[in-house]
């Protein structure tokens, strides 16, 4: 009996195993089979069909709503643009209120609303006017094809004067920054207090670069420039065929970023350790007994407080007065006596005396030397005549 029942136990573990096998391997190539149209070129899978009212007859079950606050500045402006807004909106089946006590925006679904993504377009659409969007552009969010980003730039920078700097560098002179950024990732852009709104679409990746481009700069990354030197050569990279499988590292610039020396920070000079506690500092009572002032009246007191301070001010005036007698104290005169300055006159006077004596004894030197010349000269031209005459005397006959 025990050997049939452990036989029939085996078996069933041994079918269950079998059965989760076959579930697990059932489940694991369900949703791996290739389909007909994932290779499919005809196939656009970035249009978005319009939608059509047959699809939900029926409406909306409930009422959804949405409402956001906008500035007071904004108040004048919503009010003369309202009606277009209305206008716009009620062609959807979408009721709108603006309330001027609250300063609120509100949008609705009704009983006409077909659409149920219609709410959320509109909810947009109150946020993008809310963030100073005009309101012809701010409508363009109600087609399908269209989306916004509100990107928050408050938080990423602390400092205030930074931040103005750096919202700044996104705008460029004459906005020319900014208008380079739109052409190239066909966006709208808008830079108002600590927010940028974006308006565009998915397909070209327009709002990602926007959202980067705008986050590098506030972190201070890379400079909107430099991105839109990049914009520009994959611009020109996409339009050659034979590059579209290729990486385009090769061809974007590589900018570094230069060291810019930080200050260090100061480190405060660690004490030996000691287990043993500070000593106790004396408190406020500690130092008036020991001053005597414990035991003194409040009059007393007062009147020594007034002494101290009448003679901290004499001291300051004293400084005061020595600082201003300063500039009128006349400079160090040349205090040298008649006799020093006669000293150096009879000195320069024998210098000069020297120095004549000097030359007078050199012209008489050479005019020495010249004369032994001449007299050596003479004295040989004497001695050479004497000679021949001496030959050429005739010799005495015998």
């Amino acid at each position: 009996m025990a050997s049939e029942d452990e036989a029939n136990a085996a078996a069933a573990v041994a079918e269950d195993a079998e059965a989760a096998e076959g579930r697990n391997w059932r489940r694991k190539g369900k949703h791996d089979k290739p389909k007909p149209w994932d290779e499919d070129p005809n196939i656009d899978r970035w249009k978005i069909e319009k939608f059509d009212p047959a699809w939900n007859e029926g409406g909306m079950l409930e009422v959804s709503s949405f409402s956001t606050l906008f500035p007071q500045y904004r108040e004048k402006y919503l009010q003369e643009a309202w009606p277009l807004v209305k206008g716009a909106l009620k062609e959807y089946g979408i009721s709108c209120e603006l309330n001027l006590v609250e300063g609120s925006m509100t949008v609705s679904t009704t009983r006409k609303t077909r659409d149920p993504f219609i709410i959320v377009k509109a909810r947009e659409l109150i946020k993008l006017l809310s963030r100073s969007v005009p309101a012809p552009q701010a409508i363009k969010i109600l087609d399908d094809e269209m989306n916004c980003d509100i990107i928050k730039i408050g938080g990423l920078v602390r400092n205030k004067e930074r931040f103005v700097k750096r919202r700044e560098r996104l705008l460029g002179p004459n906005l020319s920054t900014l208008k380079a950024i739109e052409i190239l990732t066909g966006c709208y852009i808008l830079v108002q207090g600590n927010t940028v709104a974006a308006m565009g679409n998915y397909r070209g990746r327009g709002l990602k670069q926007v959202r980067r481009i705008v986050e590098d700069c506030m972190k201070n990354v890379k400079h909107p420039v430099y991105h839109i030197k990049e914009l520009l050569i994959k611009r020109e990279l996409a339009k050659n065929p034979a590059l579209a499988t290729e990486s385009w590292d090769r061809f974007l610039p590589k900018f570094k970023k230069k060291n810019v020396k930080q200050k260090k920070p100061q480190t405060k000079e660690k004490k030996p350790y000691t287990p043993f506690p500070p000593p106790q500092q004396p408190s406020k009572i500690d130092l008036e007994l020991e001053n005597g002032e414990y035991f003194m009246s409040d009059k007393k007191k007062s009147a020594k407080k007034w002494q101290e301070k009448l003679e901290k001010q004499s001291g300051r005036a004293e400084e005061n007065k020595r600082k201003r007698e300063a500039a009128f104290v006349p400079p160090k005169e040349n205090t040298a006596g008649p006799s020093e300055s006669d000293k150096n006159a009879s000195d320069n006077s024998e210098i000069a005396d020297i120095a004549k004596s000097l030359k007078k004894k050199a012209k008489e030197f050479r005019k020495n030397e010249a004369q032994e010349s001449v007299i050596a000269e003479s004295y040989l031209a004497s001695n050479d005549e004497l000679r021949q005459k001496k030959k050429k005397k005739p010799t005495k006959s015998k």
